[in-house]
């Protein structure tokens, strides 16, 4: 299944090398979260009123270090969860009500370190194709019992 994404992908590559009209862009290059809290990654696409979200074809993906994964997968206006990594099943929410604005948005709840990295989003219609990318980094969450030994350390210090 992996192979026949990363042919995918490979081939997007090459067709955006020829076409030109059609863009994709992030709408913040760079993101940064807690663990455990929830984030929106968003792009936009150009989109024309001719479009038919049957024509759509999304497909986005983290990357850390050589490894890629699977965030999110649509193929001709259908979203293919089973080819999603497991790691973000469940946690991935897409919002198809601005897909005619040309509009990405994916929601990505209870976030984990593991999270960061490169969010590299691939889109595809009848009118060409485009990418673009935006970094998350996702800081450990502070445990509530650290806090306190803290503040009570500090208070003692002040005395």
């Amino acid at each position: 299944m992996k192979l026949i994404f990363r042919i995918l992908l490979l081939l997007i590559n090459l067709i955006s090398c020829v076409s030109g009209t059609f863009v994709v862009n992030v709408t913040q290059t760079y993101y940064q979260a807690e663990e455990n809290h929830n984030i929106t990654l968003e792009w936009t696409f150009t989109t024309k009123p001719h479009t038919s979200s049957k024509s759509l074809f999304i497909y986005c993906n983290l990357f850390v270090e050589n490894k890629h994964f699977v965030v999110f997968y649509l193929h001709e206006g259908v979203e293919v969860s089973e080819s999603q990594d497991q790691q973000f099943s469940g946690r991935v929410q897409f919002d198809k009500n601005v897909l005619r604005e040309g509009r990405i948005r994916l929601e990505l709840s209870r976030l984990r370190t593991e999270d960061s990295g490169l969010y590299l989003c691939k889109v595809g219609t009848d009118d060409g194709w485009g990418s673009d990318s935006c970094r998350l980094s996702v800081t450990a969450a502070l445990d509530p019992a650290d806090t306190t030994d803290q503040l009570s350390v500090k208070n003692q210090s002040v005395k």
